[in-house]
């Protein structure tokens, strides 16, 4: 496989310096740009091209909470993994609902930090104990958190089956192999739950099902 371009923004030099170690060690991996804030980010990957970010969100200028929203309008297929120390249900949920694929803490091991980036780039997105048990928090309690799906969704047997399967982190070639169907008519069938639902991603989907008791 080709190299995973990593680009990694966050305000401290050290800490950028201590991923860089880590993910080189790794022969599918590249780290191609760096950044002190969102601002920057924007401007290196426009020269640069990355698949993934790992992206803190505190920081000077463009924080990384507006970053993974104008990178989502720019650059649709560049994957965002939010790597924090902030670990409240609300940052979770809401970084996941504006298009983040992944979200780590900051002593997350370098292996999972690894994990992680292949995840989100061979499968859209990577989800761990501490984004589950947020989402479950704020969808089936009480929690202050909205998200934005349509109120009546009928799905067939069919979009609920591709559903499920993506739940259980099926690529679409292994949805098809299961299902009997080409990896493009599955990929057509996720963009109709996409579209029917009203979320904007896969992490939306997953959101969707949770919060309607269909896993």
């Amino acid at each position: 496989m080709s190299k995973i371009k990593v680009a990694i923004a966050d305000d401290y030099a050290i800490f950028r310096d201590g991923l860089k170690v880590g993910l080189n060690l790794d022969e599918n991996m590249e780290v191609v740009a760096e950044a002190g804030n969102g601002d920057e980010l924007l401007e290196r990957l426009e020269q640069i091209p990355a698949d993934v970010i790992l992206m803190d969100l505190r920081m000077p200028g463009m924080d990384g909470m507006e970053a993974t929203r104008q990178i989502k309008k720019k650059f649709e297929q560049t994957k965002i993994i939010a790597v924090t120390l902030h670990d409240e249900d609300s940052f979770i949920v809401h970084l996941m609902e504006i298009g983040a694929n992944a979200y780590l803490l900051k002593d997350a091991n370098p292996l999972e930090i690894r994990e992680a980036i292949y995840a989100v780039h061979l499968h859209g997105y990577y989800f761990n104990d501490l984004v589950n048990k947020a989402l479950l928090k704020k969808l089936i309690t009480k929690g202050n958190f909205k998200p934005s799906f349509h109120q009546k969704v009928e799905l067939s047997e069919r979009e609920l089956e591709v559903l499920q399967l993506i739940c259980d982190e099926k690529t679409a070639t292994e949805i098809g192999t299961e299902i009997f169907l080409s990896p493009r008519s599955v990929e057509g069938i996720k963009q109709r739950l996409i579209d029917k639902i009203g979320v904007r991603n896969t992490a939306g989907l997953v959101l969707f099902a949770v919060k309607n008791g269909l896993i």
